[in-house]
């Protein structure tokens, strides 16, 4: 796997952990009003996000299209906060509460799995001759189904600030 992909996977998951590490249950699992997530909520949905991906990627490599697809500027569009992706059922996260070792926990095993399977990929250049259709990005090539993952993840992580600051206001 290219190694700047690598490196930005533990970069952001290593942010993600800085962010989280330090609260309390109670403020990982308040939410700053009943139509937001809680931050907990927010880290169970990017484990189901990589999971969901996993497959996606696993998916695209044994029947994914054989047709290389124009790369698409996905940092543009999952960076972008203002506009808003709802999450597909699939990816939803559950209601919690969630305790945030337990999260950490699941964070570390899903991201082992991934670089796991990555691992195994003999010719990383398939990953950008094969695509899968992604609920909110379209067709997207393999190599972009992983960037996506720490993409989002940044995204995310922003918000999960935002609720901080929101959460720390109201307490």
């Amino acid at each position: 796997m290219n190694i700047l992909v690598n490196d930005q996977l533990d970069e952001t998951r290593n942010n993600l952990l800085t962010e989280i590490t330090l609260l309390s249950d109670t403020q990982f699992n308040s939410k700053p009003d009943m139509n937001m997530w809680s931050i907990a909520q927010v880290c169970h949905h990017l484990v189901l996000v990589e999971q969901a991906s996993l497959k996606a990627i696993a998916w695209g490599l044994k029947d994914g299209e054989n047709a290389k697809k124009e790369r698409k500027k996905i940092e543009l569009l999952m960076l972008n906060r203002t506009k808003k992706i709802d999450a597909p059922k699939i990816v939803e996260p559950d209601s919690g509460p969630f305790e945030v070792q337990q999260i950490i926990d699941v964070l570390h095993e899903s991201r082992h799995k991934l670089q796991t399977f990555l691992s195994t990929i003999e010719d990383p250049s398939i990953l950008t001759e094969k695509s899968v259709k992604h609920p909110a990005l379209g067709d997207l090539s393999l190599d972009q189904w992983i960037e996506q993952i720490y993409l989002h993840e940044q995204r995310h992580i922003e918000q999960i600030k935002e609720i901080k600051l929101l959460v720390n206001a109201t307490s």
